[in-house]
């Protein structure tokens, strides 16, 4: 499980190092123009807005409290996928234990 946690946590660190090179390096302007008038640009945006969707359905269905859930889920869409890893470390011994009594 450790091994896990450890995985997500460095490819979080990754995705985070890949964000700060492409702001310093990169025009967030020109890229979203881009993205949003070019068919593939359009596809990795609906593609990345479905796994948010995806990630706050199962935050929504594994936390037991619905504030907690909605404090979860409310930041995705700004703070992406890191965010999300971050759920997934700090849950993963839960959901395990989920997981092995079905």
């Amino acid at each position: 499980m450790r091994a896990l946690q450890f995985t997500l946590a460095g490819a979080a660190f990754m995705l985070a190092a890949l964000i700060v090179y492409a702001l310093m390096d990169g025009s967030f302007t020109a890229a979203g123009a881009w993205l949003t008038s070019e068919p593939w640009g359009l596809v990795t945006l609906a593609d990345l807005y479905l796994g948010f969707v995806l990630a706050a359905i199962l935050i929504g269905l594994c936390e037991p409290r619905p504030v907690v859930a909605l404090l979860w889920i409310l930041p995705i869409p700004f703070l992406g996928n890191i965010w999300t890893v971050i759920w997934f470390i700090i849950r993963l011994p839960h959901l395990r234990e989920r997981l092995a009594r079905r």
